[in-house]
């Protein structure tokens, strides 16, 4: 369900992968005024059911307009979800603070916020929203707030609204310093239906996650730590610890 504010609403580009965080962030922006233009990527992900997922999170939140951009990251490889290469599982919370896994794609978060900064500036939209975390998270170098800092002050130098004053962009990355059961509880609080979202890194042909990756483990994880129940069906209940 769109959330409803009393405010103009200004235009947002908003990162929709079809997953618990990118929805809750779609959900924040509404709530505070953005008019979300979603937009999400095919990019070769062996995980590519995230983006029906996205195309029914866009849909029940009524956003404005939902974009899929295709770019095949599988030319170059180098992950496990975008390469031959087998998704880690079975892994626990002190395995996954331990170096970056394959699961990386290398500049992933990189290319698709180049990408919304070009819609944005098509929009004359101000705002891009992601929802990259610095805490539950695997490690990955593109998800900390120096990275986001960075791509900021690169944004304004990099586009000609920005260069004739007419866009300062904003990256919005409001889910930086939270848990992933603060986030769940966020998104509760907001309507987020999580039953329409994706997570898994290697789900079965129909989408059903296999409960062992990191991303199903700590999805799981969050959703415990806020005393309910993950609406998903798992393959493998083996995935809490």
């Amino acid at each position: 369900m769109k959330i409803l504010t009393s405010e103009p609403e200004k235009p947002a580009v908003v990162l929709l992968s079809g997953g618990l965080d990118s929805a809750t962030v779609a959900a924040i922006a509404q709530s505070e005024g953005f008019l979300v233009h979603a937009l999400s990527f095919a990019y070769g992900q062996r995980h590519s059911f995230e983006l029906e997922a996205a195309r029914r999170v866009a849909a029940a939140l009524g956003v404005a307009q939902h974009r899929v951009a295709t770019i095949d990251l599988r030319v170059f490889g180098g992950s496990a979800l975008t390469d031959d290469i087998d998704v880690p599982k079975g892994r626990d919370s002190a395995e996954m603070e331990r170096g970056i896994p394959v699961t990386y794609v290398p500049a992933r978060n990189t290319i698709f916020l180049s990408f919304a900064l070009a819609w944005a500036e098509v929009l004359g939209a101000s705002d891009v929203f992601i929802g990259v975390n610095a805490l539950d998270y695997s490690g990955y170098p593109d998800c900390r707030p120096e990275f986001i800092r960075a791509f900021e002050s690169m944004a304004n130098l990099a586009t000609k609204a920005g260069v004739e004053g007419r866009q300062k962009l904003v990256i919005h990355a409001p889910l930086m310093q939270m848990t992933k059961a603060q986030i769940i509880k966020k998104g509760l609080e907001l309507g987020v239906d999580y039953s329409l979202t994706s997570s898994c890194y290697d789900p079965a042909l129909d989408g059903k996650p296999c409960g062992q990756c990191d991303s199903c483990f700590l999805r799981r994880k969050g959703f415990s730590e806020n005393g309910i129940d993950d609406p998903l069906f798992y393959r493998d209940l083996k995935a809490t610890r």
